[in-house]
């Protein structure tokens, strides 16, 4: 199950248990949509409660990625689990986007914003 927020230039979702491929098609098609009115957007992708992942959801990322190489300024991944860190970074070789993995959902949020954050 996933939960969706947008705003101007953002979309956000979060993942809670199994992520299918019908939870990301969901993200796909309001991501579609943002981009068509709104052009290139950032994206927020909570994957804290995430328990797992289908393999047509993974098929499907690379796929629906390379599709919009350019249509990503940020991407914020909230995560501390270490194959969901390794994965975002793998992620980055198909966008032209900053990909950045946070701890912390408001960091993640902050870095989306054009905040300065404090290491």
């Amino acid at each position: 199950m996933i939960t969706k927020e947008h705003a101007p230039g953002i979309v956000a979702i979060a993942v809670f248990g199994e992520f299918t491929l019908d939870d990301y098609r969901e993200f796909e098609e309001l991501v579609n949509y943002k981009i068509k009115f709104e052009g290139p957007v950032n994206l927020l992708i909570d994957l804290r409660e995430m328990s797992g992942f289908t393999i047509d959801v993974a098929w499907e990322e690379i796929r629906f990625s390379r599709q919009h190489k350019n249509d990503f300024g940020k991407i914020a991944v909230i995560t501390e689990d270490q194959w969901a860190t390794w994965s975002a970074w793998i992620s980055q070789m198909f966008v032209e986007a900053d990909v950045r993995v946070f701890a912390d959902e408001a960091d993640g949020r902050a870095w989306l914003a054009g905040e300065e954050l404090v290491e």
